[in-house]
């Protein structure tokens, strides 16, 4: 194997929520390094103006790229929505995939009778991103979106399980379950921790799309693809790098991760 395949994966995200992706990686690419950047200092993105998002998705995308990462994953759907182009155009050569390319993929092939639910955060929902790829991959898809701000926050909290976010979840899902969807995409990073109670709440007809999961595919067959997956024999190794607060990452970090994330580096623009 050369050194160009023992190389890392670059996932990037505007703070924690990016870590299910990385959970989805170790789990489907046990031998691929990895680099994980949060900005911490700067999230939420979702309120930000588009201009400023893509200044800062520049910004961590030379800073991976400094890393000598061979691919590049916006775990971040609002990056992903309104900055993909910034990462395309300064990553050149390299495979560049993202959380909604991945989810639409999947929804509309694991979706035989073409009515697809959408769960995100506002930014995310408004932006239209995932409606939009989905019927560029299939026009006779119907998508049905619902904005569910409630949920980022109650799943920091740890409450996964609670009768709040049940009560909650059903609320939100009822308008979208109304359209009889045959799956619901999970279009928020946050969202995959919640997935036995929602799971519940949308019954068995209805698929759930994990985003992290699906990215992780699209992550396996691009690499393949491209020739760069690891075949080697050394372990893996990962990093996690945010901008502050690295304590109160550490602690909803490993939750998020299901592990402990061991050293964590700050880095100040």
């Amino acid at each position: 194997m050369s050194a160009r395949n023992a190389r890392p994966i670059g996932v990037f995200d505007s703070g924690v929520g990016g870590l299910t992706v990385v959970r989805a990686l170790m789990e489907r690419l046990p031998l691929e390094s990895i680099v994980y950047f949060g900005d911490t200092a700067r999230v939420p993105y979702g309120v930000k103006s588009v201009a400023t998002i893509e200044h800062f998705t520049a910004q961590i995308t030379d800073f991976l790229l400094g890393q000598d990462v061979k691919m590049l994953i916006i775990a971040c759907n609002t990056m992903a929505a309104v900055a993909a182009r910034v990462v395309a155009e300064r990553a050149v050569g390299i495979p560049v995939i993202d959380v909604i390319e991945a989810g639409s993929q999947a929804a509309v092939a694991q979706s035989p009778g073409g009515r697809i639910g959408v769960i995100g955060t506002p930014t995310t929902i408004n932006s239209n991103a995932y409606a939009r790829r989905i019927h560029a991959l299939d026009a006779r898809v119907r998508v049905h979106s619902q904005a569910c701000p409630l949920f980022v926050p109650l799943v920091e909290e740890g409450w996964l399980d609670h009768p709040v976010t049940r009560m909650t979840a059903h609320e939100y899902l009822r308008p979208v379950l109304a359209e009889e969807v045959d799956s619901l995409v999970l279009g928020c990073t946050h969202y995959p921790l919640l997935k036995p109670l929602l799971r519940d709440v949308v019954g068995p007809g209805v698929r759930l799309i994990d985003s992290a999961v699906t990215t992780a595919e699209l992550a396996a067959r691009c690499l393949q693809e491209a020739g760069l997956a690891h075949t080697g024999t050394l372990p893996a190794s990962y990093r996690y790098v945010v901008t502050d607060v690295p304590l109160r990452f550490q602690t909803i970090g490993e939750r998020f991760l299901g592990r402990s994330l061991g050293l964590v580096e700050r880095v100040d623009w």
